[in-house]
């Protein structure tokens, strides 16, 4: 199929939008196949590609690791835009399986580039908040190249991989003239994560609780949480105002931030579980305590403008999570792993 018509589409309550032809690598993972599902809702012609087969409509499998098969994505179709997810997610999974984080989260952003160099689309590039590392100030987008490296020294290698993914972004635009926007998700949860032990605390939570399995929640850390949906909503609208070289932190609410066993309360409660299943620890070792992030910038550009609160954002995830994982059946029969559950870390 060629995608290379862009065309007009009148949505509901909103202006006539330009729309756009679009790959997303990571396409069939957590946040993956819910931007892939926001864009299209949108009228843009997506075509989703990710490690796995599916049969899933405009979907193609490729490793981005091989760019033989990165070449071959953009054999017969050409690209308006590029979101590029695919990675090896988490800091332990990137302990345990460095070799797949390093040749993912790197060599497969550098084969990504190299082919932007080439055909010259526009490219989201997916980093993280991890990149601030340890930084104990307020985290606005120019901290990391306006600070110390000290300041803001990563502390684990997926945090690193990241870093590194901006910085080769960055190379490329200055030797290339390629157009790149990084965007920084922050604890972003919701359906479609489907549970690993080196996934987000809220699926890891929420898993433990509907299974009935012990988990441990460690005090004195305070996180921001962002319903995927909103989050997506943001990462959709670059299209819309596409600033090369800008860097966007996308989480939730400044108001929303609690600690940590707060988010494990509301599990609790939507599952309809004690916490006896629970075991408290005073702080984690390696883990920043309390990050204070600026999203000023993604609203001022993107309209970013989170709708969906800890409260019903956890509800909604356990409502999918049961769903998916046949909870009321896996009880009676004893439970079996499902799709994802592998370890392997999608987008």
């Amino acid at each position: 199929m060629n995608r290379t018509a862009i065309y007009y589409i009148e949505l509901a309550g909103r202006d006539t939008i330009e729309t756009h032809t679009i790959l997303v690598t990571g396409g069939a993972g957590f946040i993956g196949t819910n931007l892939v599902n926001e864009l299209r809702r949108r009228g843009h012609s997506v075509l989703a590609t990710d490690l796995f087969n599916t049969n899933r409509e405009d979907y193609v499998r490729a490793d981005i690791r091989s760019y033989r098969q990165v070449e071959k994505l953009f054999a017969d179709d050409e690209f308006d835009y590029v979101y590029h997810l695919a990675a090896e997610y988490g800091r332990w999974n990137g302990e345990d399986y460095y070799e797949n984080l390093w040749a993912t989260n790197v060599v497969g952003t550098k084969h990504m580039l190299r082919m932007q160099e080439k055909k010259g689309f526009r490219l989201i590039f997916f980093s993280s908040a991890e990149v601030y590392g340890d930084y104990d100030g307020v985290m606005t987008e120019d901290v990391m190249e306006t600070r110390p490296i000290r300041e803001t020294y990563q502390m684990n290698d997926y945090a690193i991989t990241k870093w590194a993914g901006e910085l080769m972004c960055m190379n490329s635009a200055t030797m290339f003239d390629t157009e790149t926007v990084r965007v920084r998700p922050v604890n972003c949860y919701g359906p479609h994560e489907h549970y690993t032990p080196y996934r987000g605390f809220i699926p890891k939570f929420i898993y433990h609780a509907l299974f009935d399995q012990p988990y441990e929640v460690y005090r004195g850390h305070k996180r921001i949480i962002d319903y995927v949906e909103d989050s997506c909503r943001t990462f959709a609208n670059v299209c819309d105002n596409f600033l090369p070289g800008e860097a966007y932190n996308v989480g939730g609410r400044g108001d929303w931030e609690n600690d940590i066993k707060h988010y494990s309360d509301l599990v609790l409660n939507a599952v309809g579980k004690d916490d006896s299943l629970v075991t408290y620890h005073e702080a984690e070792p390696f883990t920043t305590k309390v990050k204070h992030i600026d999203f000023s910038k993604a609203i001022r550009d993107l309209n970013h403008d989170p709708q969906v609160p800890p409260k019903e954002g956890i509800r909604r995830t356990v409502d999918w999570m049961r769903s998916y994982y046949r909870v009321d059946t896996a009880a009676r029969r004893g439970h079996q792993k499902g799709p994802g559950e592998d370890g392997t870390a999608g987008g």
